[in-house]
């Protein structure tokens, strides 16, 4: 399989292939494994689009209360993710785990028959993103990837004035995104946690809740903060610029600011592309607290004009020599970012009656994956990685 390939063209050998074959009115029936906050706030926007959330599913017990909270009427609660795949009458699942988790959930549910939503980062590692690629594949199921950027109207009209081709060549595109973040969460647990399956892939060790909370601190279990604000930021880039395969990613960061953390809250990434331009994005989480709407931004400097694009606005700005310069075209949307996310999920229900690939399929996703695991080996070993495409691996 190339995995550059986007394919859109599964139609009926996916639906032949379906156990519960769906009409254009029925209602998609869905569990989440996973019901944290990211969990519960998906498991409510699906039922809010008209999806049966008929199970849920988390590894410690006060979470699988909560999201049976947020799901229908009669859903059935899981600790073992293996339990709610034997689900036959379930058409899709959300899989709203730690990143270190990702690919067993993701092949698993492939392999019994389940669509896919997928949070970002898709995957931890290179090899295990491509797992998941193959398994979904594979299996002809519908995935998308949890990057609501994609399916976010101000993000699809930035895309069209990228493709006008008004900001010229580009050459350079930096991006941050910063905040503040004191502290890691308290950690006391309230009810049973299954601590084997929580590890699940990642190295034994005993029960600590400071990490079962904390998770994306801790190399184990995810990349931290360059990895976790990444995800948005290099698949939104790749977006806008048409890109898959980086060539190379050098990463710097600072020993971590956050007593207990393994990983650091402030770093930076330097990527290389092969369409000649250079990403570097910077992460700092021990900044000055921004409203949100300020936190973030992508710049695209091109040959003949400049173009922002923030998390809930975009703004072009024209090549010129005065003092104050002033943008052609500008858009501020504060407060529409959450309906994103209601798009993303229309998008994916969607495609799951039409068979057809969503707007973040897994291919994209594995793209950022393989940028941002490649930065956090460079930031590990202090070495530039370079991406060798026939190996499928960096080095």
């Amino acid at each position: 399989m190339t995995f550059s390939t986007t394919r859109r063209t599964f139609l009926a050998a996916a639906a032949a292939s379906r156990a519960r074959i769906l009409g254009a009115n029925d209602r998609v029936r869905c569990g989440t494994i996973g019901t944290g906050g990211r969990g519960q706030l998906l498991t409510a926007r699906f039922q809010e689009m008209g999806a049966e959330m008929a199970a849920v599913c988390d590894v410690y017990e006060p979470r699988v209360r909560a999201g049976l909270k947020q799901a229908s009427p009669g859903a059935r609660g899981y600790s073992d993710y293996r339990r709610l795949l034997e689900d036959k009458s379930l058409d899709a699942v959300i899989i709203a785990t730690p990143d270190h988790l990702h690919a067993t959930h993701a092949v698993a549910a492939a392999g019994s028959g389940k669509d896919i939503y997928l949070e970002k980062p898709m995957a931890k590692g290179i090899e295990e993103g491509f797992r998941i690629v193959e398994a979904v594949r594979r299996a002809k199921r519908v995935a998308q990837v949890g990057t609501q950027r994609r399916s976010y109207d101000l993000y699809r009209e930035a895309r069209q004035i990228m493709e006008s081709g008004a900001t010229g060549e580009i050459r350079l595109v930096n991006a941050w995104w910063v905040n503040h973040q004191r502290s890691l969460r308290p950690a006391a647990l309230e009810g049973k946690l299954d601590w084997d399956l929580f590890l699940g892939p990642a190295p034994k060790v005993p029960l600590d809740p400071a990490r079962y909370f904390n998770w994306l601190y801790f190399r184990d279990y995810a990349g931290g903060m360059l990895s976790g604000q990444g995800a948005h930021i290099v698949d939104g880039i790749h977006w806008m610029m048409n890109s898959t395969y980086p060539l190379a990613v050098t990463a710097a960061g600072n020993r971590p600011n956050i007593d207990g953390a393994e990983n650091t809250e402030t770093a930076t990434m330097s990527v290389e592309y092969p369409e000649n331009y250079l990403l570097v994005f910077t992460v700092g989480y021990k900044a000055m607290r921004y409203n949100l709407f300020n936190d973030q931004i992508q710049q695209f400097h091109g040959s003949a004009a400049r173009f922002d694009l923030g998390r809930e606005a975009y703004s072009l700005w024209p090549q010129s020599s005065a003092i104050e310069m002033k943008p052609s075209r500008e858009k501020r949307s504060p407060g529409t970012f959450d309906a994103a996310t209601t798009a993303h999920v229309r998008n994916f229900l969607e495609c799951v009656k039409t068979r057809q690939d969503p707007n973040a399929t897994v291919e994209m996703g594995q793209s950022a994956v393989i940028v941002l695991a490649m930065a956090i080996e460079s930031l590990r070993t202090g070495r530039r990685m370079v991406w060798d495409a026939a190996a499928r691996r960096a080095k």
